[in-house]
């Protein structure tokens, strides 16, 4: 929706070449099963939030050499004429899972699947990585910034101080599914439907010979809603008082004020204060200026008086954290009528992959609806059953418990299957309402900014015993 321009070759490089190798090999023939999944939850949080689906089901939807791409190929001097026929003759082919937009998760666990040819599956890695890395990690932060805003409504306003121009209009949208009611970027609006929202700069308020004059023409336009900045010259002997003037005088059907610099918890007490007493209660405050979770918090628990926020650049930046770290690992290859289980082995534990074609089940209590745990088996075991489950830790296997009266959601849903578009794409708004009942499922220990409980995801015991058989056969140290 938002690139006109084909996204084919948005690649690295050493996809293209390892495809033209597989090509030119027996492993032509291979089918290769992918996960994507990450191993950290931003900012040290306790969940993260899935997002970017649907841009990556529009790009494999579009998948396509044109002949300028086979034409550029060619010139790199290292692909057969018999590898670049078929990417002319290109037609995707792949079976894809993936977790909902909207649903939190958790380290380790596949928040994605791809399979089929291993071409193909090796190829679209990195699109797959660009569309959910980026939405998720804005997702997430723009989750952590509306809950530290305690029911307050927050505004998206980082347009101008994104990382580009995807980046602007593809964050909004992420952070609109975090829980945010709105946006600055005026695009998004336009093609996805996230509301646009704003109010003025100061440039408007320099602009007339006076504030008051500024503050009247803009109220006089936007009689049905009209917050004005108060804080070009001085907010409590300028701005707020003329913004009075103008409200007693036009009565507009919604009014509000922003301040944008100083001291946020002073300013907003005064103000607050003094619109009461001029028999304004009804005008609302807002506040924006580097806002973040951790800035949100403190102002609050000073009692700042505010009404909603408007927040840019550390949440479309992600500023305290701004990579999300998901990657794209194998994890079977089948081959002659044989599954061959894969992983990758390290002496970094954390970078240690679970093997096989895998599913992912949430247990959610019965009587409290919040979720227990999540667990990762392989795809030739049958659903969890309701009569008593077994989970244990993966690392200390001595940790296990029983789970009883629960139900059972299997999280991983089709959205290709042999290469057809089989999912229909929520509206952003089912997105966001989704999201934030799936995040009310969570214990408030989880939910917590500062040391969260770890949720627990742990392996199916048939599972665990095939990672743990690959790294006894594989991971034997041979220095003596």
């Amino acid at each position: 929706m938002i690139d006109k321009y084909n996204l084919t070759m948005l690649t690295d490089f050493y996809e293209i070449t390892m495809a033209n190798g597989y090509f030119n090999t027996k492993a032509k023939d291979y089918e290769a099963t992918f996960d994507m999944f990450f191993r950290r939850v931003p900012d040290n949080g306790g969940f993260a939030i899935m997002a970017g689906v649907e841009q990556l089901i529009d790009y494999l939807n579009n998948l396509v050499f044109s002949e300028e791409d086979i034409k550029y190929l060619r010139t790199k001097n290292c692909f057969s004429e018999e590898f670049l026929d078929y990417l002319r003759n290109f037609k995707f082919e792949c079976d894809v899972w993936a977790v909902p937009e909207g649903t939190p998760i958790f380290p380790y666990e596949p928040i994605l699947i791809v399979r089929g040819p291993a071409i193909q599956a090796q190829f679209i890695e990195s699109m797959v990585l660009l569309s959910i890395n980026h939405q998720s990690l804005i997702a997430t932060k723009a989750n952590r910034i509306v809950r530290a805003a305690k029911g307050r409504p927050v505004m998206e306003f980082g347009t101008r101080r994104a990382h580009g121009v995807t980046a602007a209009i593809n964050g909004a949208r992420a952070s609109y599914i975090g829980g945010c009611v709105g946006t600055a970027c005026t695009i998004a609006d336009r093609d996805y439907g996230t509301p646009a929202l704003g109010t003025m700069a100061h440039s408007w308020i320099q602009t007339f010979d006076t504030e008051y004059e500024a503050f009247y023409e803009y109220t006089k336009q936007y009689p049905n809603n009209a917050t004005l900045l108060i804080d070009t010259y001085n907010v409590l002997n300028s701005g707020l008082p003329n913004a009075i003037k103008v409200f007693k005088e036009l009565k507009p059907a919604k009014m509000g004020v922003r301040i944008d610099s100083g001291d946020i918890t002073y300013l907003t007490k005064k103000t607050r204060e003094i619109l009461d007493e001029n028999g304004l209660q009804d005008c609302s405050i807002v506040v924006s200026n580097s806002l973040d979770e951790n800035l949100i918090k403190e102002v609050l628990l000073e009692g700042a008086q505010i009404d909603s926020f408007g927040v840019g650049e550390r949440m479309i930046t992600a500023k305290s954290e701004p990579v999300f770290g998901g990657v794209y690992k194998l994890a079977q290859v089948d081959k002659d009528g044989e599954s061959l289980p894969k992983m990758k082995i390290s002496e970094n534990v954390e970078k240690i992959t679970n093997p096989g074609f895998k599913n992912v089940y949430r247990f959610y209590g019965k009587n409290t609806g919040k979720a227990i745990a999540d667990v990762i088996t392989l795809r030739t075991e049958d659903a969890p059953a309701a009569d008593g489950y077994e989970i244990f830790d993966p690392i200390n296997t001595w940790k296990r418990k029983t789970l009883y009266d629960y139900e059972v959601k299997e999280l991983l849903v089709p959205i290709f299957e042999k290469g057809k578009c089989v999912y229909q794409s929520p509206s952003i708004d089912e997105i966001r309402d989704y999201c934030n009942e799936q995040v009310d499922t969570l214990w408030e220990e989880t939910l917590r900014f500062d040391n969260p409980q770890t949720y627990k995801v742990d392996l199916s015991q048939e599972l665990w015993d095939l990672k743990n058989s690959l790294l006894t056969k594989y991971g034997s140290n041979p220095r003596k």
